[in-house]
């Protein structure tokens, strides 16, 4: 099975959302109203340090991750990489399409001269944690959020 990893297109945004939404969590904060993922789409599709990127698998979309490049003062001044959104469709889990999506991120974060990625897992998601953990992820922070609406 060869999986190809490829920026998204508009065309792609039902089965994205579907994918984000296949889930416990997921369920309970995404809509099937597009609209609002068509206006940040958008957003996303026409800023270079933003990307939607999709693993399409015979002109299926089966897998899906957002990376955005984030300039920081600290660190030297060094750009990280921000991860969100990472999701494989069911019945592809566990054929290691999760952790080639994201190898192929890193690689896209290097060209973009980050120094280093990083993404939360939702504490509901102990699986997550030991998936990025095993893909040489450490837990070095404290993670907070803070929901404004």
């Amino acid at each position: 099975m060869t999986v190809a990893f490829r920026r998204a297109t508009s065309a792609d945004l039902p089965v994205v959302v579907a994918l984000l939404r296949d889930d416990d969590l997921g369920a309970t904060r995404e809509t099937t109203d597009l609209r609002p993922y068509r206006a940040a789409f958008a957003e996303i599709d026409g800023d270079p340090r933003h990307l939607l990127v999709v693993g399409d698998l015979d002109g299926e979309v089966i897998a899906c991750l957002q990376a955005t490049v984030l300039p920081c003062l600290t660190h030297g001044g060094r750009r990280r990489a921000q991860v969100e959104g990472v999701r494989v469709s069911d019945a592809h889990r566990g054929a290691g399409i999760g952790a080639s999506l994201v190898a192929w991120t890193i690689a896209w974060a290097r060209d973009h001269e980050c120094g280093v990625i990083q993404l939360t897992t939702d504490k509901a998601r102990p699986d997550a944690l030991r998936f990025y953990e095993s893909l040489g992820f450490t837990a070095t922070h404290e993670g907070l959020k803070l929901t404004l609406g």
